[in-house]
Formats: structure tokens, C-alpha cells, sequence
């Protein structure tokens, strides 16, 4: 899932990767909002609130808005530079490694906000998991080749209306069903992680970034160590 690069991803690992991780975007993001009032990875809601705030001339929430679009283009870029490098050094589970960073910086985030007075955590925090959406949007988007993206569904939304319309007409059903599988898959997977983390914070609060970040680990290690066999 983390390993295969280019002609060896098939769909069902691209299906495995589009789900467990938007499964674990949906619970950041949920979870996020519910304690925070914004999303960490709908970039899109943000420049649109941002537009809103510069337009009525509410300076110090934009700031925050334009910090949170900052956060998650640079990890992005400090995704791609990561995979970049380890491309050139042929580290095959360097895919595997960034989801791993993922996770330890989300554990880090989640151990902080406990500790920390509220008004310094929640922004430390804010601001951290929009770099981590950037950081695993850019994971996923490189190793399979842009047909995954797994923090946001306004693109996936568009695939399964496309996908849709295709089968109605007289695209190749082998070729479109796959595809909608897989968008589906994605959407479906980033609502149950939505739900699940609205109902983890609300239970265990800051714990369930704990939760996601484990669940990480447990994608992340085992092809590590695939990865490490092979090679």
C-alpha cells in the first residue's frame, strides 16, 4: 500500500490506501473543527472564509485563516522534499516513512495540547494538523500518482458525479467501475472518519488524535518493515 510505486499499484491498493488514510483525515478534520471552529484540511472553505474576512475588513481572524492555508502548503512541501530525496537515494518505503512522520508529529500534537494553557495549545494545534493534511495529501497524491487524495472530497465528489454519468453512456463499464469504487470508497471513508472523531473528541477530547496517530503507527511500521525486507 506504501511500498508499490507506479505500474505495481493495482486499484484494490490504491482502494486499501484511500481508505485507511481518509479515513484518518476525516477524523483529524472532524475532531479538529469540533474542538477548534475551523478545518485543518479543507483549504478550499478556508480562502473562501478568508476572502470573506479581508472583504469586511476583520484582519486579525484572516491572519489565523491565511496562517492555516500556510500550514498546509508547507507540508506539503516538506512532504515532496522528503520524497523527493528519498527517490533519488531509491529508499523504497520512504512513502511509508512520511505517513510515519505524520503520526509522531500528531502525537506530538495531541501530548501538547494536553499540556499546554488552552489559548497557546489550540493554535499550536490548529496550525499543526493543517500541516499534517498537507503533509499526507502530498504523501498520497505522489505515490499513486494523483488518483488518491484522501484530506478533502470536493474533488472525489466531482469523480463519482463524472463516473456516474460515464456509466449511463458508453464508456467501458471495466474502466469507470473501478474508478467509482475507489471515489466512493474514499467518501465513504472520510464520513466514518468524520463521525468517529466528532464522537472520540467528545468522549476522550484531545485522546483521539491519540487514537488517529496509533492507527498511523499501525499502517505505517509493517510496510517499513516490508520495505526494509525488500531491500
Amino acid at each position: 500500500m506504501l511500498i508499490h510505486v507506479g505500474g505495481e499499484r493495482t486499484v484494490a491498493i490504491d482502494l486499501r490506501l484511500a481508505a485507511w488514510l481518509a479515513l484518518a483525515a476525516g477524523a483529524i478534520n472532524a475532531a479538529g473543527f469540533r474542538s477548534l471552529g475551523y478545518f485543518s484540511a479543507n483549504m478550499t472553505g478556508n480562502v473562501s472564509t478568508l476572502s470573506d474576512m479581508i472583504a469586511l475588513g476583520t484582519w486579525r481572524p484572516a491572519l489565523l485563516v491565511a496562517a492555516l492555508l500556510a500550514a498546509f502548503i508547507l507540508g506539503a512541501f516538506v512532504s515532496t522534499l522528503l520524497i523527493e530525496a528519498g527517490r533519488r537515494r531509491r529508499i523504497l518505503g520512504i512513502y511509508a516513512f512520511s505517513i510515519l512522520l505524520e503520526a509522531l508529529l500528531l502525537l506530538a500534537l495531541a501530548l501538547l495540547d494536553i499540556a499546554l494553557p488552552p489559548q497557546i495549545g489550540r493554535w499550536t494545534m490548529l496550525l499543526g494538523l493543517s500541516l499534517l493534511m498537507g503533509l499526507q495529501n502530498a504523501a498520497t497524491t505522489h505515490i499513486s500518482d494523483a488518483r488518491v487524495r484522501s484530506t478533502h472530497v470536493s474533488g472525489v465528489a466531482t469523480d463519482i458525479g463524472i463516473a456516474l454519468a460515464l456509466l449511463t453512456g458508453r464508456a467501458d463499464s471495466a474502466q469507470v467501475r473501478p474508478r467509482l469504487k475507489l471515489h466512493g470508497a474514499t467518501l465513504g471513508a472520510f464520513l466514518l472518519g468524520g463521525v468517529a472523531g466528532v464522537w472520540g473528541y467528545e468522549r476522550a477530547g484531545a485522546l483521539v488524535f491519540v487514537a488517529v496517530a496509533l492507527l498511523l503507527l499501525a499502517l505505517a511500521l509493517p510496510q517499513l518493515g516490508r520495505a526494509r525486507a525488500a531491500g
